[in-house]
């Protein structure tokens, strides 16, 4: 069996990350901009060096057609392995879902190095950066939401947004320029934003799913609906 040291988990994901985005869509590793999540991300470097310990980037092509959007790294999951949802249950419940309908190939084995790849679709969070006990403050998600217009604006095929979660929801719909009591958050609910459509869902975190709030079901078909929208839209598209 092959194993992969922490720093080599780390030493591959900044590599990865150098030359895979544009530098007005990505924080820089030592970004300044909020200094509660600065300290934070400084102590847990001082405690575990061999983990990726920096803003997480965005995972998969700008070229895609459907970006999800969570709300931040997790402490032991992104902000350890340095890809969005990788390492902790909610990427469990997420790239199972995404490779069921065909948004990524491959096998999730909870490394960035396990292979795994999306198809016409892209992951970030409204907040790049692990806050302490998963709660970004409000000032830390106005300011990073300036990387996630970035990111939005990059996308030139964008067709689909699924938000995880309230504060992801929220994020989204200011950095679509939209009027929040024209778009409220409910799980199931599909928004119009001119040629993209945003799609809620409930947090897939381990919080919500052993709470049942958010089962299995309730996820798919938050998905599915997803890719039974885009498929009827390509013919069009192609024209």
């Amino acid at each position: 069996m092959t194993t992969t040291s922490r720093t080599d988990t780390r030493s591959r994901a900044e590599s990865d990350w150098s030359g895979a985005n544009p530098a007005d869509e990505e924080p820089g590793r030592d970004c300044p901009l909020c200094p509660r999540l600065v300290d934070y991300r400084l102590s847990v470097r001082a405690r575990e060096p061999g983990w990726f310990n920096a803003p997480v980037p965005s995972f998969g092509s700008p070229d895609a057609a459907l970006l999800i959007v969570g709300l931040a790294p997790g402490v032991q999951g992104a902000n350890r392995t340095g890809r969005p949802f990788t390492g902790d249950y909610a990427g469990d419940l997420l790239y199972g879902t995404l490779l069921k309908y065909g948004f990524a190939a491959g096998h999730y084995q909870a490394r960035p190095d396990d292979g795994l790849t999306l198809l016409d679709c892209r992951i970030s969070n409204a907040v790049r950066c692990v806050p302490p006990q998963n709660k970004p403050l409000p000032a830390e998600i106005n300011t990073c939401r300036a990387f996630l217009k970035a990111a939005l604006a990059a996308m030139p095929r964008l067709r689909a947004i699924v938000a995880l979660g309230r504060i992801a929801h929220d994020s989204v719909v200011k950095g679509l320029g939209l009027r929040a009591n024209a778009a409220p958050f409910a799980h199931g609910a599909v928004h119009d934003a001119g040629a993209v459509r945003l799609y809620d869902s409930y947090h897939c975190s381990r919080y919500n799913t052993n709470t049942r709030v958010l089962t299995p079901e309730m996820f798919e078909s938050v998905f599915a609906q997803v890719r039974a929208d885009l498929t009827r839209a390509e013919p069009i598209a192609a024209l």
